[in-house]
């Protein structure tokens, strides 16, 4: 900081001792000009010019005219460039005589100006900041990103991002209440834009008119099983109304191999009510492979095996196969009285409801039918029940849930780039959550603002030059399935891709202590690889990168994202290579406490051994590391050859699905050698990009440019332009939901879909190797 600002006073010094020069040659000329004209009396004229080089110095130029038209002396305009005309005389050799001596005269005093100016120029005395007075305000230095190497970059953004800065935020936002559109949310919503607005941050707010599902409070939702009567607490938003009866079926944890399993004991799932323990997928999940089966409803409870806390528990969620409001698919909900009315594919057609442990203890004691095998995996942690799959009782499930219309707000702060403003990563945080959010809402809100307060201190105070914008985003209504975030995707679709070329989620950055999961689109693994050796590890020795295993740390790391993770739409909708990560208990996989009540700092303290907030600390700081490589490096640090081993897997899947079907003489004339190839395009074009950074000169921001628009496009370009966003909104070709996606075909049954989803998918991968290459005269046409 000291270094910037004795540079912007050495640069004020600079600009006053270049005035003071320009007024010493202005009065030196003037008094030359006098003296010549007060001496010579002819016909000719002269003209002085002082001219500025193209070094910077002046110079004095004479020129001479044999023209005689003016009287009198005449002096000329102000300036540069100023002229006079005396009035002709009798020439003679007098006169020639103080002609000579002037010229002479003029050289030499021109001479001593240009000297003395030029070595003024060249030898300036250093003096000390008390002695500069400001004279026009602080100045911001373009370039002043140079001073700071990455290092100390990191160990700034370290410091501020403290474990005793959290201790504060935390309390500060933490609220008993929190739902989506409420008054708390919204009151909350307006502190974070004062917040933004305090750090200078250009706020503005994003406001969606949505379709929120809730109980309806006059008439319950209700369970009868013979003489049981329960009245449920907890729900799932967007469940298909009404009241339904049929057999009770118990089904594990409603994975497609659980029903297999079911099935193969004589079980019919058609109009049963499927009985599901929560876990391994999510409820939209659950609901969806059930309707597939014919079930009519779903009921779905934690298990005291998976869950460790007390059994009348209730349970919340959403059971929407999407994003966002379900009501407007595809298009933004700005306003609901411009679009049609129609409703997302994703919504289920069947009921969904959750009950307690306590509720589903006494169905299962009561469901009776054959029992499950013990290598199943089918039983649970009731010791007084034997987990039998049933089909044998009737069982009825009336679902009440009504639709209610809900302002949400977004609300956005940025810190813009000084090289390519245009160009910006987004960090968002969830702001609502069912009941006090602390771990679901809270730690990520307070990342968020005590990180956007660090950068912004780097940038005012400690020189920090990002070339690229940082957007900060507070996401409302992402209980519902990512609600608020996606509609601000939906709304800017035609242009975000061309500008955010990263999203990171901060939601549910702290679930406990003990171990590290994370997961990304492949074109921010190694990105994800170097913050882990650049950060400490909050629980063993070394560096994170070390305590998850050095080389060994994508199978300990690396998982699948899910369509509930905040970070999928960005990814899988709209293109964005985005990343989530958490750190979590040993041998968990979730948060426990989601989706109840129950999420407060109490339990979340004791998940972090009382370490809440050195956790939230070193969360920030791996999240702030990855965003301030993503601006201030001059080559976006998105690697585009990380996919392709995960594109060689998918292909190879494809290649043997097919040639099966081809051996059992299912399908006929149907090569997946084009599909290979488009493969082996992705992997030349992605070889040529490394290529040409090797060869490219990194000083040269246009070239860098180039190479970045490049990168941005993969992502985008992996989305099949050839299925409807309203029908399938996942698009992404390898990480989607859909029969457009490579895994899908690699177990389709379906012959003449197979071979148009097969076509479909080579021309996707194929066009996302060409926008790769770049010039079009550059691609690779061996397809």
């Amino acid at each position: 900081m000291a270094v910037t600002q004795q540079m912007g006073c050495g640069r004020r010094r600079r600009r006053r001792r270049r005035r003071r020069r320009t007024d010493l040659q202005k009065a030196t000329m003037d008094r030359v000009r006098s003296a010549f004209n007060s001496m010579i009396k002819r016909e000719r004229y002269s003209r002085f010019t002082v001219q500025q080089a193209e070094d910077g110095e002046r110079h004095v130029e004479v020129k001479l005219s044999e023209d005689a038209t003016e009287d009198n002396t005449e002096e000329g305009q102000e300036g540069d460039s100023p002229t006079f005309r005396p009035a002709p005389q009798h020439q003679s050799r007098r006169n020639i005589y103080y002609l000579a001596v002037g010229f002479l005269l003029i050289f030499a005093i021109g001479y001593l100006v240009g000297y003395i100016s030029h070595r003024e120029t060249q030898v300036e005395p250093m003096e000390t900041d008390t002695e500069i007075e400001e004279e026009n305000g602080p100045e911001i230095l373009p370039n002043a990103e140079f001073q700071l190497d990455w290092k100390s970059i990191g160990q700034l953004l370290t410091d501020k991002l403290n474990t005793q800065a959290f201790d504060k935020t935390l309390r500060d936002f933490d609220l008993p209440r929190r739902s989506a559109g409420s008054d708390e949310e919204i009151n909350l919503a307006k502190r974070i834009f004062e917040q933004f607005k305090k750090l200078e941050m250009n706020p503005w707010t994003d406001i969606h008119y949505v379709q929120l599902q809730m109980p309806d409070s006059k008439r319950p939702n209700h369970v009868f099983f013979g003489a049981d009567f329960f009245e449920p607490m907890g729900y799932l938003a967007y469940s298909a109304p009404g009241k339904v009866q049929g057999k009770l079926v118990y089904g594990n944890y409603g994975r497609q191999e659980d029903l297999d399993i079911v099935q193969k004991k004589n079980v019919d799932l058609k109009g049963c009510v499927l009985l599901l323990r929560s876990g391994n997928i999510s409820f939209a999940e659950q609901v969806d492979n059930a309707a597939t089966r014919g079930a009519s409803a779903v009921l779905i409870y934690p298990d005291t095996q998976d869950y460790q806390y007390v059994t009348n528990t209730a349970l919340y969620g959403h059971v929407h196969m999407g994003s966002g409001d379900p009501y407007t698919p595809g298009f933004p909900s700005f306003n609901h009285t411009q679009f049609p009315p129609t409703q997302s594919s994703g919504l289920p057609r069947i009921l969904a409801q959750t009950i307690t442990a306590n509720m589903a203890s006494t169905l299962l004691q009561k469901i009776g039918g054959p029992e499950s095998d013990a290598s199943s995996g089918f039983k649970g942690g009731f010791l007084s029940s034997s987990y039998s799959l049933g089909g044998s009782q009737n069982i009825t499930v009336e679902v009440n849930n009504m639709l209610v219309n809900r302002e949400i707000h977004n609300v956005f702060g940025v810190i813009k780039g000084f090289t390519d403003p245009d160009r910006y990563v987004v960090l968002g945080a969830q702001r609502d959550a069912w009941g006090e959010g602390y771990a679901r809402a809270n730690v990520g809100t307070s990342v968020l603002i005590e990180l956007a307060r660090a950068v912004r201190e780097m940038v005012e105070k400690d020189g920090f030059r990002p070339r690229r914008s940082l957007v900060f985003a507070s996401w409302s209504a992402g209980e519902y399935g990512n609600v608020g975030a996606t509609e601000w995707l939906e709304g800017y679709m035609a242009s975000l891709d061309k500008s955010v070329f990263t999203y990171i989620s901060l939601d549910g950055l702290v679930m406990g202590r003990g171990s590290f999961i994370a997961s990304a689109s492949p074109l921010l693994y190694t990105l994800l690889e170097n913050t882990m050796k650049d950060v400490k590890s909050p629980f063993g020795p070394g560096t994170l990168y070390d305590a998850m295993g050095t080389k060994k740390w994508e199978g300990n790391v690396l998982r699948s994202m899910s369509m509930d993770d905040p970070a999928y739409p960005f990814l899988a909708f709209s293109g964005i290579p985005s990343i989530s990560f958490h750190f979590i208990s040993p041998n968990a996989e979730s948060y426990a406490y989601y989706g109840t009540r129950l999420d407060n700092m109490d339990h979340l303290n004791y998940q972090t051994n009382q370490r809440t907030s050195e956790m939230t600390a070193v969360a920030a700081q791996f999240a702030g590391r990855m965003a301030i490589r993503l601006v201030h490096d001059r080559l976006l640090p998105l690697d585009a050859s990380r996919y392709g081993s995960i594109i060689t897997k998918d292909v190879y899947r494809v290649y043997r699905h097919i040639s099966q079907l081809s051996q059992s003489g299912q399908v006929k004339d149907l090569n997946p050698t084009w599909l290979s190839r488009a493969r082996g395009s992705f992997q030349r074009a992605a070889d040529g990009l490394n290529r040409a950074i090797l060869n490219t000169d990194l000083d040269d921001e246009e070239a860098c440019r180039i190479l970045n628009n490049r990168i941005m496009r993969v992502e985008h370009t992996l989305l099949s332009p050839y299925v409807s966003p309203l029908e399938t909104p996942f698009r992404h070709l390898l990480l989607g939901r859909g029969s457009h996606t490579l895994a899908s075909i690699a177990e389709a049954t379906d012959v003449e879909q197979l071979h148009t989803q097969l076509a479909l998918a080579t021309w996707n991968l194929q066009g996302c190797a060409n926008a790769l290459v770049g010039n079009i005269w550059d691609i690779d046409n061996d397809i």
